[in-house]
């Protein structure tokens, strides 16, 4: 029986065709994304890390999220104020996506802020 299910969790995952950034899942390592724009049903999604790079005017924001192309990172907005700023990632569907494995995969997007973060918190603005 167990021999069955893994057989038919590979076959799955072969005829989905599951991109090269799920394998990161194993490594720890996040995969790079760009927004795309233009997803279906674009939501707001949690983000686990902001990690000023490049002297503090980039943000590596790090999140986990699903394969793609039913997890799409759609457009990130950063509002940015005296004492904080906040960064807002958006996820959605890519046209077509069909059927969709339930699969976690790291990800990670780099933010350009238009001054230094220096002392300002990092929020996220999908958490209430």
């Amino acid at each position: 029986m167990i021999r069955r299910t893994a057989a038919l969790a590979a076959t799955v995952l072969i005829m989905v065709g599951v991109p090269a950034t799920a394998s990161t899942a194993s490594t720890g390592a996040p995969a790079p994304v760009k927004p795309q724009g233009g997803t279906i049903d674009p939501h707001k999604v949690q983000w686990t890390s902001a990690k000023p790079i490049r002297n503090g005017r980039y943000l590596r924001v790090t999140w986990w999220s699903g394969v793609e192309p039913c997890s799409v990172l759609d457009r990130v907005t950063v509002k940015e104020g005296r004492g904080k700023v906040t960064v807002t990632l958006y996820e959605g569907s890519a046209e077509g996506a069909g059927m969709c494995v339930m699969l976690a995969v790291k990800k990670s997007t780099i933010v350009k802020l238009r001054a230094p973060i220096g002392d300002r918190r990092v929020a996220d603005g999908a958490k209430r």
